[in-house]
């Protein structure tokens, strides 16, 4: 997926992770299998062992600031008398062994008991037979359909998130109504938005980085198979080859390229740029009108949780609408764990109501579960509606033999770079005859 630089992924990685996060999973170089790893401290007891990128580093450390998801580990450890060790990437540079190849080399060979994956982690190691099933688990009851659609892999639930994070357009809505204009839905409105914005001064109405702009693609291509009741029929004609990701994809790759001849996207400076670090700063100034984003960053004040101007979070633009789009990473135990029934046991208390409860009041954030619900910012609920409505597109999907996310992200650098529609194209039709045993 992407090759990001660890100041950036380590700023980010506590927050978004859990839910998800744009961790590379091809990088340069290589080192000793170890050499990126902090193992935590010698503990007395029962340990289950626990890969991530969070620093916990010492299990029995008190009085300590912890992260939502801290708080639900401490939850497990005092109610089954275990210590949960944490074992971090600690990676600091970028050009080292991405976190998703030390996750791939780690669960591939059963060193650890439990693990927090990236999507296409999550489908390589489903796929492999390396994870458990978690369907059986009392907390899955309570799940989402969006969990379970996104996380099956040959009929298994390989993995649950502690929350679900969406997409969306962050937009500064004082400039829409200076200009007398309302918020877009479709394809057309924002292109007309957009030439608005330029007409008035604003050169580059789009604030992008390399990363996020396959959002805009994967409202486009899947507003429909999510949205159209045929979900299951069209994921399996893709799966069988008999229908191709390439005509899904399209549209979206067109509409970024007309977003980019316009010069509403400055393509040259995305594709080297930083998310949230590059566009940020004009955005937050009110030089800027639309960037885009996960639903955390609405809460924090280290990004974009504090404007000096009315923001608003709303989908990205689709032929029904504004469109969330969620990608989905999650916890996972590994199917040769050597701890796996201890493991199971921490994964029900971290993924009960209660945990989950507790994590979405410290984040503010959509829970996997449907009996869990807290009060989002203002700023996010136009997004939370359409959530709570059904309507969304999955950013990944487990069940899709083409990995979605890092891929569709590297093509679109592709796009950025200066390769044609057609050449992108192309790129999907290899990547579906790849998967589906073809040259």
């Amino acid at each position: 997926m992407k090759n990001i630089t660890w100041s950036w992924r380590r700023r980010w990685a506590a927050a978004c992770l859990a839910g998800v996060m744009l961790l590379a999973p091809a990088g340069c170089g290589s080192r000793d299998k170890d050499q990126n790893l902090l193992p935590s401290k010698d503990v007395d007891g029962q340990v289950i062992n626990l890969f991530s990128p969070m620093e916990k580093t010492d299990p029995n450390a008190e009085n300590v600031a912890r992260t939502a998801v801290d708080l639900t580990i401490s939850m497990a450890e005092e109610t089954l008398g275990v210590t949960v060790a944490y074992t971090t990437y600690t990676a600091e540079n970028y050009q080292d062994r991405t976190y998703d190849d030390v996750a791939l080399d780690r669960a591939r060979n059963d060193m650890d008991d439990l693990y927090l994956l990236n999507p296409d982690t999550i489908l390589a190691l489903g796929a492999e037979g390396k994870l458990m099933d978690l369907s059986g688990l009392d907390s899955a009851k309570n799940l989402r359909e969006i969990i379970l659609t996104a996380n099956t892999v040959d009929g298994k639930l390989v993995a649950i998130p502690q929350e679900v994070v969406a997409y969306g357009l962050f937009v500064n809505v004082d400039l829409f109504r200076q200009y007398g204009l309302d918020l877009p839905e479709t394809p057309e409105e924002f292109l007309e938005c957009c030439r608005v914005f330029q007409e008035k001064g604003i050169e580059t109405p789009i604030g992008a980085n390399r990363w996020w702009l396959e959002t805009f693609v994967f409202a486009q291509a899947y507003a429909d198979l999510y949205n159209g009741g045929n979900t299951e029929a069209e994921i399996a004609a893709l799966n069988s080859g008999e229908a191709r990701y390439s005509d899904y994809m399209r549209p979206g790759f067109e509409f970024l390229q007309e977003l980019m001849d316009r010069g509403y996207i400055d393509a040259e400076k995305a594709l080297v740029s930083e998310a949230i670090e590059a566009e940020g700063p004009d955005f937050l100034a009110g030089k800027t009108p639309i960037v885009m984003a996960y639903w955390g960053a609405a809460n924090t004040e280290t990004a974009y949780g504090k404007t000096d101007f009315e923001m608003q979070v709303i989908g990205f633009p689709s032929s029904r609408g504004q469109m969330p789009v969620m990608p989905m990473t999650g916890w996972a135990v590994g199917a040769n764990a050597e701890h796996a029934e201890d493991a199971m046991r921490v994964m029900d208390v971290i993924l009960s109501d209660e945990a989950l409860q507790l994590y979405a009041q410290t984040n503010r954030v959509i829970s996997p579960s449907k009996n869990v619900s807290v009060e989002c910012v203002p700023a996010l609920k136009r997004l939370n509606d359409r959530i709570e409505e059904g309507v969304y597109v999955l950013g990944s999907n487990a069940g899709m033999k083409v990995e979605q996310w890092g891929n569709t992200c590297q093509i679109v650098r592709q796009l950025l770079g200066g390769a044609t529609v057609d050449e992108c194209m192309e790129a999907f039709d290899q990547l579906q005859d790849a998967a589906l045993g073809g040259s």
